[in-house]
């Protein structure tokens, strides 16, 4: 393993100490999760390329169709 150094907020250290006690694991075993968590997560994620071109493939292939729709200034607008 590699040995890191990182600043955290009082806030965060303190939560971090807190999983770990919760858990009965140490407070690296945590961060080594969360780490992992977060890597996958952002190698799982779309490109925005991607996410761009789904919103704009879905823009305006549906309808509501309703009064809310129509009225939407009434119901949804600033008061008069």
């Amino acid at each position: 393993m590699v040995r890191m150094q990182i600043q955290l907020t009082e806030a965060q250290s303190e939560a971090l100490r807190d999983v770990a006690t919760e858990r009965g694991v140490s407070i690296s075993a945590v961060v080594r999760e969360a780490v992992e968590e977060a890597v996958l997560r952002s190698r799982h994620k779309p490109p925005r390329e991607e996410l761009l071109r789904r919103s704009l493939a879905a823009a305006g292939r549906f309808s509501s169709g309703g009064e809310a729709a129509r009225r939407h200034d009434e119901y949804f607008g600033a008061e008069h």
